[in-house]
């Protein structure tokens, strides 16, 4: 059956068992290729979530406009959505985040006010400077903001992303490793994973240079989409079983692995993901399977990469 709009086929992406990249003496690693949504970003799975349900509830009108603040991929998500639903939206972003991601939500109609980063590093300080220019344009223009740090409407986006993960594998997964930013996504997926098998480690990672959630000190990283620099609201003890701490050069490393060995073209978040899966395979043993996120495409990266690869 053929698609309506382009926004019928977000989700239900597939998922594949790394080949090459793979523990020595661990179980077997599979890959959620979330870059086969249409932005190339697992975020079309919240941005679609949280615009449907504030146009349900009414909190956002027909033609009403949107506000959010973005490291790059919800935004690019956001603007595909409101493209489609004809909502005008106005994002905060920065230059510490790619080029392409920036140039893909302008493309897509939405309008950009950019932050100037400490040295193109993604910071504490520089998160909330972005929320905070978001809710003033919010406020000051009456548009909806949706503030992913705080909205749980996307909640549903990741039970969804669970229920995939759990009928790929046939119920056969004992380990789950996603990376955070606002949380989102770890938390929903994780929780849902474990109304199905209590058993299940649930594996958060986060950037080594701003590892906040291990109780370590805040710092500048560059792996787009994680590490806001503090706790962030979604986030709460004990959601995660274990955290990983990964560095921004492990994650470039692994990323660049990845295309070279897999033929699997990520960002460093993605990078990051598949670190800490090893780490965890080893530790569960042979007959495990650990399930992580390619969470977009390296294709949001390509000036970047080429830069430095």
């Amino acid at each position: 059956m053929s698609a309506t709009t382009i926004l019928d086929t977000i989700g239900n992406t597939p998922i594949l068992e790394l080949r090459h990249v793979a523990p020595r003496n661990g179980g077997r690693i599979l890959l959620k290729i979330e870059s086969q949504n249409p932005t190339g970003s697992m975020k079309d799975r919240m941005a679609l979530a949280m615009i449907s349900a504030a146009e349900a509830d009414g909190r956002l009108k027909p033609g009403g406009a949107v506000v959010e603040y973005t490291g790059g991929s919800t935004g690019v998500s956001l603007a595909l959505i409101c493209s489609v639903k004809n909502h005008p939206l106005h994002l905060v972003t920065s230059d510490a985040f790619s080029k392409e991601k920036l140039d893909h939500m302008r493309l897509l109609g939405a309008n950009l006010t950019i932050l100037q980063s400490d040295n193109g590093r993604q910071t504490e300080k520089l998160t909330k400077d972005m929320i905070i220019e978001a809710h003033r344009i919010a406020e000051e223009t009456g548009a909806y903001i949706t503030a992913q740090m705080d909205n749980t409407d996307q909640m549903q986006a990741y039970t969804k992303l669970a229920e995939e993960i759990w009928e790929q594998t046939g119920g056969r997964v004992d380990g789950f490793v996603q990376s955070v930013g606002s949380s989102a996504s770890f938390r929903g997926t994780s929780e849902a994973l474990r109304k199905w098998k209590a058993s299940i480690t649930c594996v958060a990672v986060e950037p080594a240079e701003s590892a906040v959630l291990s109780g370590g000190s805040s710092g500048s990283h560059g792996i787009d989409g994680t590490g806001a620099g503090y706790i962030v609201p979604l986030w709460y003890d004990g959601v995660a079983d274990q955290i990983e701490k990964v560095s921004t050069a492990e994650a470039r490393a692994m990323a660049f692995r990845l295309a070279r060995e897999e033929g699997l073209f990520c960002g460093t978040s993605t990078g990051a993901n598949v670190t800490a899966a090893l780490r965890l395979a080893e530790r569960l043993g042979p007959s495990a399977i650990v399930v992580t996120i390619m969470c977009d495409t390296g294709m949001k990266y390509l000036k970047s990469f080429s830069q430095e690869g």
